[in-house]
């Protein structure tokens, strides 16, 4: 890099013109694959506002531009949870959102046990695992192999 570069602030990166033959893609979802590649790692990734912000788009928009990149596998699922959150993706229902809370402070738990548990507050176990199936499609049980194949 120059030194004009590095005191002006600008940098240089290179960018493959691949996004724009990738099927599937709108334009907003190019644009946010552009603005996650111009960050020079991961640790120092933009919050889902300032994505909104540079790529003239609003939050909604961000939001359903970084989901289609994860379903598309062009963006890890892990690296999208990290940006928007657990509880932000809103592909999940509550239903879901609430399960996920449940795995996180319960990893061990057992069917079995859950559908006990379920079966106090009116939860069948369709819909435990109707709920699971979500969590699952969506990548939130990456970590829980057992839940996943529960969910299956």
């Amino acid at each position: 890099m120059s030194t004009e570069q590095a005191n002006t602030g600008t940098r240089n990166f290179t960018l493959s013109d691949d996004i724009f033959r990738q099927p599937g893609l709108d334009i907003y979802s190019q644009m946010v694959f552009i603005i996650l590649r111009s960050f020079s790692s991961e640790s120092g990734l933009p919050e889902l506002s300032d994505i909104a912000k540079l790529g003239r788009m609003n939050e909604k928009q961000t939001m359903k531009a970084l989901q289609s990149l994860v379903e598309l596998k062009i963006l890890p699922h892990k690296l999208f949870r990290r940006m928007v959150g657990d509880f932000q993706d809103d592909r999940l229902s509550w239903a879901a959102k609430g399960l996920l809370i449940f795995c996180k402070e319960n990893p061990q738990i057992h069917m079995h046990d859950l559908l006990e548990l379920a079966g106090e507050s009116g939860e069948d176990e369709h819909s435990i695992r109707k709920a699971l199936r979500e969590l699952s499609q969506y990548g939130y049980l990456e970590e829980y192999p057992e839940w996943r194949q529960i969910a299956n």
